[in-house]
């Protein structure tokens, strides 16, 4: 990514994931931070995650599950019915974590790059029934 384009994202991440329609999320152990989701308004009821990470040091603990839980229920409580994002192929033991909350796969959106459609797989969860 180009090195300029990465700071103007870091310098909007608090504007792209502000609260009410967005929220950012941060796992401690120890005192240390180790991961974070945010997520934002995708379109009427459907909010979009699109930044999770954990650190090497978070690993093993059940932190991305436990974004994840915190995530919905906050997500839950601004209004949102379902949740979807987008993620690279090459991180299977996240996609298995991603299945195991509750994620189905979905098709890539109609204008999706085809050059990239063998690498990103989409997904969506229901969060109310």
């Amino acid at each position: 990514m180009d090195p300029g384009r990465f700071a103007v994202i870091l310098d909007d991440l608090p504007s792209l994931h502000a609260r009410p329609s967005g929220g950012i999320l941060v796992a401690s152990l120890k005192d240390q931070p180790v991961g974070c989701v945010m997520y934002n308004k995708a379109s009427a009821g459907v909010a979009e995650f699109n930044r999770m990470f954990v650190s090497e040091n978070g690993r093993g603990y059940g932190v991305g599950r436990r974004l994840l839980e915190h995530m919905f229920e906050q997500m839950i409580q601004d209004g949102y019915q379902k949740v979807i994002f987008s993620s690279a192929n090459f991180l299977t033991h996240a996609k298995a974590m991603y299945e195991a909350a509750g994620f189905t796969d979905i098709p890539h959106p109609e204008h999706f790059p085809d050059q990239w459609r063998p690498y990103v797989y989409f997904m969506e969860r229901t969060l109310v029934e």
